[in-house]
């Protein structure tokens, strides 16, 4: 479990001044196996909750716990933190090291010191799962940025970790590629029991995850499944957030009259099958 006790951190006690506290009194629990997305503006703590729950960071007050194991301690306890908790970040040349997508990949397996035969399945199933095998001994630089995400998210997943952390990964990436990888973490999960909790902008990405987290100026504004949170329309407005398109358009058709929608439409399934049995 990853635990989040009554976390606050400002960037201005690490150098940066007059930073107001990017997270304040945070309290948040994820479960192995959980999908999780997070959402909110520029400046919510998105990011800054992400880096401290990979250990990047250090709460000035509060404690982050990861499998019990708590992120400010040090030694072997980070060690077991870092294997156990992934990170991709929104720029994948961020994070990628080697020439050749099969080098990337391994990158992390070989750092673990693991036997030579365990390091070959690991990236042989990494690159499956992300459907890279054709570009195993492409140069990394020749990589579209879709392709790039999908091998930084690779060698990642060859890590195996218990928590996977996607910060913006679809930002810069095509609405079909980025589907394709939204489909494939939550397959990971159901598959793995892998958690990935998965920060974003994009209010269509959140409908299919389990749980909906919505942060606003460094708080936990809500925590919900996503009919829970989009059906609370008017309070996301008012911090500047909207709903997906085809919840506003559920909406309107019920106020229009429809009969048999759900109160809260969050796929274009759910419209077809009241149009099917209407």
């Amino acid at each position: 479990m990853l635990e989040v006790n009554n976390v606050t951190f400002s960037y201005s006690a690490h150098g940066e001044q007059d930073a107001p506290p990017a997270l304040r009194d945070v309290q948040l629990h994820i479960d192995v196996g959980e999908t999780v997305a997070i959402i909110g503006h520029n400046g919510s703590g998105k990011s800054t909750l992400a880096k401290l729950l990979a250990a990047i960071l250090k709460p000035d007050s509060g404690s982050v716990l990861v499998d019990g194991l708590r992120t400010n301690a040090g030694g072997e306890d980070i060690w077991t933190i870092r294997q156990r908790v992934g990170i991709v970040f929104q720029n994948p040349d961020d994070q990628l090291v080697a020439n050749t997508v099969i080098d990337d990949i391994a990158f992390g397996p070989e750092n673990l010191g693991l036997p030579r035969f365990e390091i070959e399945e690991r990236i042989q199933e990494a690159m499956a799962l992300l459907e890279l095998q054709q570009f195993a001994q492409m140069a990394v630089s020749e990589l579209s940025v879709g392709q790039k995400q999908r091998v930084a998210i690779a060698g990642v997943l060859a890590m195996r970790p218990r928590y996977l952390l996607l910060d913006e990964p679809t930002t810069m990436i095509s609405g079909h590629t980025a589907r394709h990888l939204l489909h494939t973490v939550q397959r990971l999960a159901r598959e793995q029991n892998v958690a990935v909790i998965h920060i974003t902008h994009f209010m269509h990405e959140v409908t299919s995850f389990n749980r909906v987290i919505v942060m606003h100026e460094g708080r936990l504004l809500m925590d919900g499944t996503p009919g829970d949170v989009f059906a609370r329309a008017d309070e996301l407005h008012e911090v500047g957030l909207d709903v997906p398109m085809i919840t506003s358009l559920g909406k309107r058709l019920r106020t229009k009259g429809w009969t048999g929608l759900p109160e809260v439409v969050l796929s274009t399934d759910q419209l077809k099958a009241t149009l099917h049995t209407s």
